[in-house]
């Protein structure tokens, strides 16, 4: 039996859909013809986003700027997309804040801004959301990230955010099931052209090292994990629930020993 992906007019919501993977995600399902609402904190990415979206193809764009840490202000943007569009087929939540630090170095201040928006935030996503989510048939997807199971040096704050954003994951699978709702986690490996991999990758040696450290030899693309998304949106992956999927090019087989060393090298480094 052929399979086809149609997402014409379904409602996706992009939490932190405004740059980096998460755009790419929302411009992907602007393509297949699908109602795109994104939200960050920038309204002028918001306004640049909505654009880009209706430019892709986008049945319906629309954009509001709210700060997941805020649970009132994501309650009230998620209330007005459903006013705009109707039960949400997809929710990707993808909001994310991260930097290089060592525990021992780290402010309490800091290390609970990370927590308050890669976890709570998640948190605040899926609560507000629950009343908007089309039961049966919501798919839910997490953007999570390898430190959440593999630890690194400096990434203390991270890890911990996201171990417990692929356990909401988890919860939620088992608590919304019945409802017909599935929700999973997808990590992205080293993705070209994020913030993220400018970070990691500054020169073109750390480039090189990131890319022969990948098994299948090169960065991934936005496209690879917005494909994910399409899939585990679909009839495809219409019995896959509560799963962290990685989307890292076999990166995961590695371990996380050699960029987590060197992270922690580097910021030893600095301080001597």
């Amino acid at each position: 039996m052929a399979v086809t992906l149609d997402f014409q007019d379904k409602v996706v919501i992009v939490v932190g859909g405004t740059s980096g993977i998460n755009r790419g995600i929302a411009e992907t399902f602007a393509g297949q013809g699908a109602c795109v609402a994104v939200a960050s904190r920038s309204q002028d990415k918001v306004d640049d986003t909505v654009a880009s979206l209706l430019k892709a193809g986008a049945s319906k764009a629309i954009g509001q700027a709210f700060d997941v840490r805020d649970s009132e202000a994501v309650a009230a943007g998620l209330t007005f997309f459903h006013e705009q569009l109707g039960d949400f087929d997809i929710l990707v939540s993808g909001a994310a804040g991260n930097f290089p630090a060592l525990v021992a170095d780290m402010s309490v201040n800091a290390f609970r801004a990370v927590v308050e928006i890669d976890l709570m935030g998640t948190l605040h996503v899926m609560k507000a959301s629950y009343p908007f989510l089309k039961k049966p048939g919501c798919s839910i997807i997490n953007i999570s990230a390898p430190q959440g199971y593999q630890p690194s040096e400096a990434q203390g704050h991270v890890g911990a955010a996201k171990a417990g954003v692929d356990q909401i994951t988890r919860v939620l699978a088992l608590e919304w099931g019945k409802e017909g709702i599935r929700i999973n986690s997808v990590v992205p490996g080293f993705i070209a052209d994020t913030e993220g991999m400018k970070r990691l990758s500054a020169s073109e040696e750390s480039l090189a090292v990131s890319i022969d450290y990948t098994p299948l030899n090169r960065l991934g693309e936005k496209t690879d994990v917005a494909n994910m998304c399409l899939m585990l949106s679909s009839e495809l992956a219409g019995f896959v629930t509560g799963q962290v999927i990685e989307v890292d090019g076999g990166l995961y087989l590695r371990g996380s020993s050699l960029f987590g060393k060197a992270l922690g090298d580097m910021l030893r480094a600095q301080k001597t």
